[in-house]
């Protein structure tokens, strides 16, 4: 007999064996039925360990040979991902039925192996000694939801339909998952509107295909759901996910309402998307309050949450969430760290920033190129290009947004020179540079007042690497020739632009004609970004400081009187100082 022994609390709470006695050719049906349950719990809470040990039993021969253990032993290795042992079970099974194959096509296709799923589905029917049943098909649905070619799932599901399965609803959700997967809404709610049965899974399947396409018809969607079903956890953590890409914020209120009644706001992953939908809606103090009230938090929670206070502008909150967080004994994930380095950038905080770094080295592999994108960016920002150098060279694999974040941290941080070879090294390496890219390198242009090497950068981009000048380029194309002196050559470069300039186009020549001292080109400068933007006070602040610096007082009162007409303010600086361990940042006088 068997003797149950209770793990102790440090472990998994499973009931293994601990003796079998020695048993002869006769096995009880209960014996069995208790060791398939094992095997069962093993699945279910993925404990490869324990379920090994009752497949080594069964191998010594203490527990007699049958298909229906073989099968749940072949169950259990699928379900705990250890693919190898599964496969070679299976090859070694003297007897196969539906059970054995479905549990490999389903094991395949739950760890993303969806191609051998179905190569093994086809060598099913080839084989002939079992036909598929329902679950097999499942598993095989699920497999060509994953695969690229769509017409696998058409051609699995007609055979489904010909043997008179097209009234099992889990066939329907797999089939409706394949066509929402791939685009195909329409065909999709065709399948949706003709089956009778639908559960929460077929709505929920259907909500989040939605949800993956961007439709806008989401809201009215759920209204529909609400109709015919009750949503559960997945149907709320989904439609708020889709409500926050949106911005639909009064849908989104609705939603909160409906959530509130139902019982399931106690859940983590509707928490975050409760988060998040008031976050991306720009109501953080909603969000916060939502943050507050969740029973539990993971780490998605405090991460959007240090997030949302940065996007608000305040990096010494985000740092306060994140620090909180890790009082709590949550540990950070990548996106995390990248949003603590990027507070640390914003507020120049280099110490912070180095410890933050020293746990990225302990993540190790769990870490991706965006964390080490804003390492890079927060030494530079911080002023520390040696730190930013020495991720840099670290990186096994560099993307065009690291190469772009060290050009840019280069000419911040006076190596402008050092950030066009920057540029000329990533060019040889073949990566090919974007509209950002060469934003920072006019930019470094205008640091060094390479005006030469501007020229050269800004025809390339067309000649050579197809992208059209945006007035991000126009506008540091005009700063390097208006400090060089060539005024008449930056307003002749701002006529001949092939879109209308903006303001600030203008207000950089406005500011060159300041240091150069061209009263007239100044004049016309100042006029175009003024009629282009009334209420932006600088350009009447450059203009003002033109007329004081050649002692024209009439036309600096006449300025002042005209913005105070138009309500128009200047904006007051700011700047922060660290005392101790607190970030201040006093208001500006």
């Amino acid at each position: 007999m068997f003797r149950l022994v209770q793990r102790s609390s440090n472990t998994k709470p499973l009931c293994y064996f601990s003796t079998i006695a020695t048993f002869h050719t006769h096995f009880s049906t209960l014996e069995e039925n208790l060791c398939s349950k094992f095997l069962t719990s093993c699945a279910q809470t993925s404990n490869l360990l324990d379920g090994k040990a009752i497949h080594a039993k069964f191998i010594k021969g203490s527990i007699p040979h049958s298909l229906y253990l073989q099968n749940h032993i072949l169950n259990m290795y699928m379900k705990c991902g250890d693919l190898f042992n599964g496969h070679k079970l299976f090859d070694e099974m003297p007897q196969r039925n539906v059970v054995s194959w479905s549990a490999m096509v389903s094991g395949f296709t739950q760890h993303g192996f969806f191609n051998q799923a179905l190569s093994l589905f086809v060598y099913m029917l080839k084989d002939g000694t079992s036909k598929p049943n329902e679950f097999t098909f499942v598993g095989v649905l699920q497999a060509c939801s994953l695969h690229e070619n769509l017409a696998l799932a058409y051609q699995v599901y007609a055979v489904v339909l010909r043997l008179g399965f097209g009234s099992n609803v889990f066939l329907v959700n797999a089939f409706l998952t394949a066509l929402m997967r791939h685009g195909k809404r329409e065909e999709a709610l065709e399948v949706f509107e003709k089956c009778l049965n639908k559960d929460i899974v077929t709505w929920n399947v259907m909500l989040n295909g939605y949800l993956e396409s961007s439709c806008l018809g989401l809201p009215k969607f759920w209204v529909q759901m609400n109709n015919g079903v009750k949503p559960d956890c997945f149907s709320f953590a989904s439609v708020l996910t889709g409500l926050a890409s949106f911005g639909d914020l009064n849908m989104g209120l609705q939603v909160h309402g409906q959530l509130v009644k139902s019982g399931h706001g106690s859940e983590i992953c509707v928490g975050n998307s409760l988060v998040d939908m008031y976050l991306k809606n720009q109501r953080l103090f909603d969000g916060l309050k939502a943050f507050n009230e969740m029973g539990e938090k993971d780490v998605c929670s405090w991460t959007q949450m240090a997030a949302g206070w940065l996007e608000y502008g305040e990096p010494a909150k985000a740092l306060e969430v994140i620090g909180e967080m890790r009082m709590m004994s949550v540990k950070p994930n990548k996106f995390t760290l990248a949003t603590f380095f990027n507070a640390c950038a914003n507020l120049a905080l280099l110490e912070e920033g180095k410890k933050a770094h020293g746990l990225r080295i302990k993540l190790g592999v769990e870490i991706d190129v965006c964390v080490d994108n804003a390492l890079i960016d927060m030494y530079a920002k911080c002023g520390s290009m040696d730190g930013a150098w020495g991720v840099f060279k670290a990186m096994d694999d560099r993307s065009i947004v690291s190469w772009t974040t060290m050009i840019m941290g280069c000419a911040q941080n006076g190596q402008a020179r050092e950030a066009l070879k920057i540029f000329d090294e990533m060019i040889v390496k073949g990566i090919k540079p974007n509209y950002i890219t060469f934003v920072c390198v006019l930019y470094a242009c205008s640091q060094g007042m390479f005006t030469d090497e501007a020229w050269k950068y800004f025809s390339s981009m067309t000649v050579d690497h197809g992208i059209s000048p945006g007035e991000d380029h126009y506008v540091y194309m005009v700063h390097i020739l208006g400090r060089a002196g060539h005024i008449k050559e930056a307003e002749e470069l701002i006529l001949s632009m092939p879109f209308q300039p903006g303001a600030p186009v203008w207000q950089t020549l406005l500011s060159a004609c300041q240091i150069q001292g061209d009263i007239e080109t100044g004049k016309r400068a100042a006029e175009h970004a003024i009629n282009l933007d009334r209420k932006d006070p600088s350009s009447y602040v450059l203009l003002s400081n033109m007329f004081a610096g050649f002692n024209n007082w009439d036309d600096v009162g006449k300025l002042r009187e005209l913005m105070e007409t138009r309500d128009v303010k200047k904006v007051p600086g700011s700047s922060w100082i660290k005392i101790e361990k607190d970030c201040l940042v006093p208001p500006a006088p």
